[in-house]
């Protein structure tokens, strides 16, 4: 508790400098105000004294996902009110709801009126905390949420905020000791650092996103760092303080004021990537194939395997125009609340394509949209959306399950193996993975093995081709705490096709597999691919399973579009070749005899 009492000493003095920023309510902007450059000098040198006790922790943090269970979501009430009340209604049916705010009198009066959807039905969930503050981004000021061990004691993160707002730069002190949470704080140099929460994303298991703008605000040209920080001392930090080992940082892009990366990127699991998409050439669209094909492609994810990057489309302006020369609309901009995902919305027809790409990427969850672009609700124009404005606390006992979901497959005689790391403070009593081939009909129970590390298997049986298998995993705590994966199961699922051996698979929008010759072959395979440029392209060959067994190509193509593999010491059988870039994937089967 040694680093929660030296951070609300910091509280303190901070908050004597909170005079010089306008009052709450004034609708401070998610950028940098004209009106706010003279007071960063004074707002950078209050945050490095009274702190002794302000250092990382001698134990390895895990950072949370943002699709983990949560205990609460913590929202600022002071503009776009009818948005608020919408996150709030909707988040307070999965979790406590924390409202900062001047005057709960006030906010409970509007949530009983009729703007912003209607009377509230009750405020069971909802929680005042009369605190000061400066804006309604709390995504950015807000706290992180860690682990000890794992899975053991939570504790909170603050960053040295980037915005000379003092009375938001403390809220992660206020939120930590309203909960009884300890907290670090990034404020003493050398280990300060200044971040924001809209550039950042995690995957629970050590692997993280931003862009550039993490190394330039704390570089030479940084306004609000105690000490300059070189991009590898910055990572050393981010492992230091959140365990993050791999962090994929990426060049800020062009026509994205604020370079946060919650505003064109969201991670929807471990593997998968959602990103959004302009037409071809237009607005920030190159920069971010760039940044995907030269920072993400090469990254792996925590099983070792190349990100899935799923696309969702960027809606322009009623006048069809796109940033710089509109707002910078976004699908990603979305937050997960356990089996909630609430997502900013435009206009009908782009939201209905938006809505349902998110619905299919994430089956079970209820997810919402929220206005954000119309009079009264037009946050958009102010580079932000839900995720900007919401930030979740991790649950204090969590049960924390790790699985690579299964592919399509060709094998219908040996079962289908399904394995997840599963961990809870007080130990692992027994878990089952659950199938189907048939949802309606209900799954049906496989008890998992311990296999050791925290690791646990079971079989799925063989089914015929043409099936769909559907499961999840559920596990039991020696604590009686119990926990599905995903989260919204048995209402969501894993799925994954047996296909015909004559069958192949293809994304249109990706590399094209022309021609894969011998085949079957014995040992040497040659595959052609469609003009794929200069994109890095990755080729593997994948057993029954999924599983990759051979890493053919990783890289620009050769001009001639070739790739050359000696099968001769894989095992007879069929397996899946697999092409991937950052626009898709494609599949076809080759045989080795």
């Amino acid at each position: 508790m040694r680093q929660l009492t030296a951070a609300l000493f910091c509280a303190t003095s901070l908050l004597a400098v909170a005079q010089e920023v306008p009052e709450p309510g004034h609708g401070l902007p998610h950028m940098l105000a004209p009106s706010e450059i003279p007071l960063i000098e004074n707002y950078r040198n209050s945050r490095g004294g009274g702190t002794a006790y302000v250092i990382p922790p001698t134990w390895t943090p895990r950072t949370t996902a943002e699709w983990e269970e949560v205990q609460s979501v913590v929202v600022t009430w002071t503009s776009f009110e009818s948005i608020l009340k919408q996150i709030v209604r909707n988040a307070k049916e999965e979790c406590q709801v924390i409202i900062a705010c001047v005057d709960s009198t006030d906010v409970i009066t509007y949530l009983n009126g009729v703007n912003g959807g209607g009377p509230f039905p009750d405020l069971n969930n909802v929680s005042f905390l009369e605190v000061p503050f400066n804006s309604i981004w709390g995504r950015d000021y807000g706290a992180e949420s860690m682990y000890k061990n794992e899975v053991d004691s939570l504790y909170l993160l603050d960053w040295i905020y980037n915005r000379p707002r003092p009375e938001d730069d403390v809220m992660p002190l206020t939120i930590a000791a309203y909960l009884g949470l300890p907290i670090f704080s990034t404020t003493q140099a050398p280990y300060d650092l200044v971040h924001t929460g809209g550039n950042f994303m995690a995957d629970g298991f050590g692997n993280a996103f931003s862009s550039f703008l993490v190394y330039d605000e704390n570089g030479v040209n940084g306004q609000f760092n105690q000490t300059v920080k070189t991009p590898a001392q910055v990572d050393t930090l981010m492992d230091q303080w959140m365990g993050i080992n791999q962090y994929v940082t990426m060049p800020t892009l062009p026509y994205d004021a604020i370079h946060h990366i919650d505003m064109h990127m969201k991670l929807l699991d471990e593997e998968r990537l959602l990103v959004g998409q302009f037409p071809i050439g237009i607005s920030d669209g190159p920069q971010i194939e760039s940044n995907l094909n030269n920072q993400v492609v090469p990254a792996s994810s925590v099983f070792g395997t190349p990100y899935e990057v799923l696309r969702i489309p960027m809606p322009p302006s009623t006048g069809g125009q796109y940033p710089p020369n509109a707002s910078y609309r976004t699908y990603a901009n979305n937050i997960f609340l356990n089996k909630l995902v609430l997502v900013p919305t435009y206009r009908e027809e782009y939201d209905t394509t938006g809505l349902r790409i998110l619905q299919e990427a994430l089956p079970g969850y209820r997810v919402v949209g929220i206005d954000c672009d119309n009079t009264g609700s037009n946050i958009i124009s102010q580079s932000g959306a839900i995720h900007c404005i919401s930030k979740g606390i991790g649950v204090a006992d969590p049960l924390l399950i790790r699985h690579q979901r299964l592919r399509d497959t060709y094998e219908t005689i040996d079962p289908y193996t399904v394995e997840g790391y599963i961990r809870h403070r007080t130990g692992i009593t027994g878990a089952e993975v659950y199938w189907t081939t048939d949802t309606a009909a209900g799954f049906t129970p496989v008890v998992m093995a311990d296999i050791g590390g925290n690791n646990w298997s079971a079989d799925i049986p063989a089914q015929p081709a043409g099936s769909t298998v559907f499961y999840y995993i559920h596990a039991t705590a020696t604590s009686g705490k119990q926990q599905v994966r995903p989260i919204v199961a048995p209402d969501g699922w894993w799925k994954f096709k047996v296909l015909d051996v004559n069958s192949g698979i293809g994304d249109p929008s990706g590399p094209v597999i022309t021609e894969v010759f011998p085949n079957p072959t014995s040992s040497i395979l040659v595959v052609t691919v469609g003009d794929a440029g200069n994109a890095r392209v990755r080729i593997s060959l994948r057993d029954a399973l999924g599983r990759e067994v051979m890493r053919i190509q990783d890289g620009p193509m050769h001009q001639d579009q070739r790739a050359f593999a000696d099968l001769s010491y894989l095992a007879e059988g069929p397996y899946m070749l697999v092409v991937e870039s950052a626009k898709g994937r494609s599949t076809t089967k080759v045989l080795k005899n």
